[in-house]
């Protein structure tokens, strides 16, 4: 293992952490060394992913958090200061998709998008600020998707919500540097995860990957964790404000 790559005693959230691309960042990091409080509104499934992580040899707790809440998310930040004592790096991962056609979109589902899909990163982006500006250090990697950059259809709220996701990525960055903070975001393309199970079933949809896609297929979620833990570790330590896709070349026409 490169030094440069070495998690070791480091202290991560991974919000929405309990299964798919969250659940995937989680055990690639704590297989670096890195200690893992997995995050969930799903705490039963947070539970059982905490007792894989613990088999690596790292320690791992879950917390039962619903990240459009404020309140949730600082007693989730309460929770991983009385066990670890620091936050080194946040995983801004929680999120939903819900299609919907844009004239049919009611005023409640833009809202519950928009509530989870962006000021969820918003509120624990400022929850661990504090710390890490104590610190001097710090690491936040917001999952932003390629739907933030070339729209899907049917999904005007999901869509902005990437978009936005996107910007807030470079804000911070911009803003926080001058405290050690970094701040990069990862645009994943389409994996095959809980989220996507429905869609990659039917023969449509599997079509059009084979056509848009110059890899022909979905990602699986191991193939983000080599980048979750490039941008988390002292590897990266000269990014910050980059946005990142990693979608089997779906996007290298824009």
């Amino acid at each position: 293992m490169l030094s440069e790559f070495n998690l070791k005693n480091k202290v991560a959230i991974v919000t929405g952490g309990c299964r798919g691309l969250g659940k995937a960042m989680a055990i690639g990091l704590a297989k670096h060394g890195c200690n893992i409080v997995v995050s969930d509104i799903i705490y039963d499934e947070a539970c059982k992913t905490v007792k894989e992580i613990q088999k690596l040899g790292v320690k791992a707790i879950a917390v039962k958090t619903d990240v459009s809440s404020k309140e949730s998310v600082e007693d989730m930040i309460k929770e991983t200061m009385k066990k670890f004592k620091k936050i080194d790096i946040l995983i801004n991962n929680a999120g939903i998709y819900r299609p919907t056609p844009l004239e049919l979109m009611k005023k409640e589902e833009w809202d519950k998008m928009m509530k989870i899909n962006l000021e969820g990163y918003l509120f624990c982006a400022q929850a661990v600020f504090p710390y890490m500006k104590k610190q001097k250090k710090g690491t936040i990697i917001n999952i932003a998707s390629i739907a933030g950059l070339s729209s899907f259809a049917s999904s005007a709220a999901y869509n902005a919500s990437k978009a936005a996701i996107i910007m807030l990525t470079k804000t911070i960055a911009q803003d926080w540097a001058k405290y050690g903070i970094r701040c990069n975001a990862i645009c994943p393309g389409v994996f095959a995860t809980a989220m996507t199970k429905n869609m990659l079933k039917d023969k449509t949809f599997q079509q059009m990957i084979k056509a848009a896609v110059p890899l022909q297929r979905p990602g699986k979620p191991q193939e983000l964790v080599g980048l979750a833990v490039y941008l988390a570790s002292d590897a990266s330590s000269y990014m910050t404000g980059s946005i990142i896709t990693i979608d089997g070349g779906w996007t290298c026409h824009l």
